[in-house]
């Protein structure tokens, strides 16, 4: 039997690899020779390059970079033959935030780490853009690529638009000019548009420290940034879908020619995961919760398209899992880690040796279906 494992992560208890590990361990206890591929999940957000490396698409390389409050920190990314990924949240990531209030946070470290993956010769790059902890509309990473941002008497100014003028204009002459030669794409399932009550401010802003009554200055603020870029190129639109993205980053990303692709079918499509399917009998997926939300280009909701197109079983295993016969639908046996009443710190403490636990119950009941009845 060969079974691909293909699960999100746990947020805020087990990364995609240790859930795939922890089901994998469960499996064995039924059949030691169980043929396992294991090939993480994630939606573009963090633990994208943990999954990408684990399912075999090429190798983390090791930099450093300025965080979101100026601080050098040692980063990762990742590097294949026909791909390089930078992972937005190992640079200016929400978790590792201090103090700072978010007028004071820029994402200059991604357009430092971008710059660098130039150096190595990176012709093909890939931006995954969830978790960030920054507002600024990608100033920074704009500024860190060799654009300044100036006043109306021509006088630069810090990337962080919370601080600007009504009035900015945008010196992009200084760009690095392998940004012209660069294949650019973003991955993320965030649709929102750069401002508005949809827009970056209004929706992440609060989960970022945000409050109601600073809205309208923030996101004036990136209004005055879109302003900015859009005389250089009036062909895109402030309600470009995405723009809000990461802070207002995936604006920015746009407005250097990025093209966007949803963050689960990136990481699906690069590491092969529909082949590997067409040699599976059987699939496993999950993710830290499943309701209605899956439906709506989650990774688990990929994994059953992609298995269902290949003719394989595929059943759901997460940590709780919605009473909805739509998502049912979507899977052969949808599955909770939790094997009595808890709570969700009791659920998390003790994910991985749930997940082993349900994961063995599943074989034992897959290979009893499939003995002989007389």
């Amino acid at each position: 039997m060969r079974c691909v494992l293909a699960p999100d992560s746990f947020k805020g208890s087990l990364a995609a690899p240790e859930v795939a590990a922890a089901v994998a361990s469960g499996l064995r206890r039924v059949r030691p020779d169980i043929e396992l591929d294991i090939c993480p999940m994630a939606d573009g957000g963090e633990g994208t390059l943990l999954a990408l490396a684990t399912a075999g698409v090429g190798t983390l390389q090791t930099a450093v970079a300025t965080d979101a409050e100026g601080r050098s920190r040692q980063v990762q990314w990742l590097r294949s033959e026909q791909l390089a990924v930078l992972e937005v949240a190992q640079v200016v990531g929400l978790p590792d935030v201090g103090r700072s209030s978010l007028a004071e946070r820029h994402s200059g470290g991604v357009g430092e780490l971008l710059r660098l993956m130039l150096d190595h010769g990176c012709r093909r790059v890939a931006i995954a853009l969830g978790g960030s902890s920054t507002n600024d509309g990608g100033a920074g990473l704009l500024a860190a690529l060799g654009g300044v941002w100036r006043d109306g008497n021509g006088q630069p100014l810090p990337p962080l638009p919370a601080s600007w003028p009504p009035a900015v204009y945008f010196d992009e002459s200084g760009l690095d000019p392998r940004l012209d030669a660069l294949e650019l794409e973003v991955w993320s399932d965030v649709g929102n548009p750069l401002c508005g009550p949809a827009g970056a401010s209004a929706v992440f802003g609060p989960q970022k420290g945000l409050a109601a009554g600073q809205l309208a200055q923030f996101d004036a603020a990136l209004a005055t940034l879109a302003q900015a870029l859009l005389r250089q190129k009036p062909g895109l639109s402030l309600a470009v879908a995405g723009g809000g993205a990461a802070g207002g980053m995936g604006f920015a990303l746009q407005w250097l020619g990025a093209g966007q692709r949803s963050g689960a079918a990136a990481v699906a499509a690069a590491a092969g995961l529909a082949a590997r399917m067409a040699a599976a009998d059987w699939v496993i997926t999950g993710e830290g919760r499943s309701d209605s939300q899956t439906l709506h280009g989650k990774a688990p909701a990929l994994v059953a398209q992609l298995a269902r197109e290949a003719g394989v079983p595929v059943s759901l295993l997460s940590g709780a899992v919605e009473d909805n016969p739509v998502l049912a639908a979507c899977f052969d046996g949808c599955f909770s880690l939790c094997p009595q009443p808890a709570t969700l710190a009791e659920a998390m403490q003790h994910a991985a040796i749930w997940l082993a636990r349900v994961a063995e119950q599943m074989l034992r009941l897959r290979l009893a279906a499939r003995r002989p009845t007389c």
